[in-house]
């Protein structure tokens, strides 16, 4: 079969692109049709997405990307829309770093309890997860008129098709979603006070959603096809592994540190380790860690008001290892804001030397960055019994080389980076797959990644004793 032409729309947290794939068996190629801001917007002391202007951004990539036989969606996971019974938007969509859910989920774990929520949905406590936000916004005229919640690539792919569903990988970031079973959990729901007819059907990876509603006026008549539309599930589909020993760093706005699994780890240990345990493609597990990824490094960059980031690298490079380290992890940094202040702030409060220009500011968030990716990396090992031979790092985080050779460095393991582009790679994967241009399973999908694009590999320069006393400093025993 010849190869045919995709779309996969992949939206982060500051901004979203349509990529043109070409995919066939052997094949895989991938430009950048359109690419537009995901800006926020503060109403009213609410931090809302602006969901209309990314709709708009995504219409604007279909036509500039021309006829395509799919389209697959993926976006960050957690934040949701409400329409009514119509089908209209009850407005925009609330950020998850608004403050609104502060204090909301040790509320609900107290009434709920934390060993039940883990047992049921395996996921970390994380303040901005959809039970709390949720549970934060009851009550609400928005939330009372709702007829129907979806998730963001969900309610896209409603838009553009007129059909209601919810895909699992994403649905399994919501808190409310019983791993176990495969479906929503709605006694947790229920006893939360969540209305759980509003949840719609699920769907797994791979489904066929539907053709574009021709009334959109699209290049040809595309179908949608459900991908792992939380872009971390498509980020891991895209890691060009082989075997399963591996560990993978998805690494941007957050960096998600984990193993590929068959079955979910709900153990006691594991909960108090806040491992999360979310649905993959192909009814694999992604077993990881939230790390605060480079969202400091990119707060950094516009309190700064540069763009010049490889300068700033190399002068990294050159600082002093280890003079300043933080937990990435401290609710301090999560708001947008002056991060390096907060940064100066709080090593001033942990005892750590004060960075005092952005070079050392940028080294400390690196070996910050890097300590917690070597702490996910050996407790995913420790708590799911998988033993791994490398660390795959994808995402805007494969091109940073001082950050790859410090996690190199640190986890003492080879880091193989790239590709950087693995999200969308993921999704047109898993596109080809249900349109039957290629065929196998995530061992085949990951042999054209191998075949086709470009991975670098650092190996580890040995200083194990300077890196656990750096990690000793933030309390974080091997």
């Amino acid at each position: 079969m010849t190869a045919v032409r995709l779309a996969a729309v992949d939206v982060g947290a500051s901004s979203g692109r349509v990529m043109l794939a070409r995919v066939g068996p052997g094949t895989l190629e991938l430009t950048e049709a359109h690419r537009f801001r995901n800006d926020p917007v503060r109403v009213a002391g609410t931090l809302h997405w602006d969901v209309l202007a990314l709709y708009r951004g995504v219409l604007e990539g279909l036509r500039a990307a021309g006829p395509v036989a799919g389209l697959g969606i993926d976006t960050w996971a957690v934040d949701y829309g409400l329409l009514d019974a119509t089908g209209a938007l009850l407005g925009n969509p609330v950020h998850y770093r608004d403050g609104r859910t502060e204090g909301v989920g040790d509320r609900v774990a107290k009434q709920l309890g934390p060993a039940r929520l883990y047992a049921t949905t395996g996921l970390q406590h994380l303040p901005f997860n959809t039970l709390y936000q949720l549970v934060a916004a009851a009550g609400t005229p928005q939330l009372e008129a709702a007829h129907r919640l979806l998730l963001i690539p969900d309610l896209i792919a409603y838009w553009l098709t007129g059909v209601i569903g919810a895909e699992v990988t994403n649905a399994s970031t919501t808190q409310l979603y019983d791993l176990r079973r495969r479906t929503w959990a709605t006694d947790l729901m229920a006893d939360a006070g969540i209305r759980g007819e509003m949840f719609p059907p699920l769907r797994e990876p791979g489904t066929r959603i539907g053709p574009v509603r021709p009334t959109l006026d699209l290049p040809g008549t595309p179908e949608v096809v459900a991908v792992g539309s939380h872009d971390t599930a498509s980020a891991v589909v895209g890691v060009p592994a082989v075997g399963e020993h591996f560990a993978y760093i998805s690494c941007g706005t957050w960096s998600l540190v984990g193993v590929e699994l068959d079955a979910p780890v709900l153990t006691e240990a594991s909960r108090r380790a806040n491992f999360t345990n979310e649905s993959g493609v192909d009814g694999t597990f992604r077993y990881l860690r939230n790390v605060m990824g480079l969202w400091p490094l990119q707060e950094s960059l516009r309190t700064w008001g540069t763009t010049d980031l490889p300068a700033l690298l190399r002068q990294a490079a050159e600082q002093p290892a280890f003079r300043s380290v933080v937990d990435p992890d401290d609710p301090t940094f999560l708001p947008p804001g002056d991060l390096p202040a907060r940064i100066a702030e709080t090593c001033r409060r942990t005892g750590e030397p004060v960075p005092e220009h952005p070079a050392a500011t940028v080294r400390c968030i690196l070996d910050s960055l890097a300590l917690a990716h070597r702490r996910a990396v050996q407790q995913a090992q420790q708590l799911s019994g998988r033993h791994v031979d490398a660390v795959h790092v994808v995402g805007g985080g494969a091109r940073n080389d001082l950050l790859c050779q410090l996690t190199a460095d640190t986890c003492d393991l080879p880091v193989l980076a790239g590709p950087v582009e693995a999200t969308a790679l993921g999704n047109a994967l898993v596109q080809a797959r249900t349109l039957g241009v290629i065929g196998g399973g995530l061992a085949e999908l990951r042999s054209v990644l191998r075949g086709t694009q470009q991975i670098v590999r650092y190996e580890p320069r040995p200083n194990a004793t300077a890196w656990r006393a750096a990690a000793r400093r933030l309390g974080w025993a091997d």
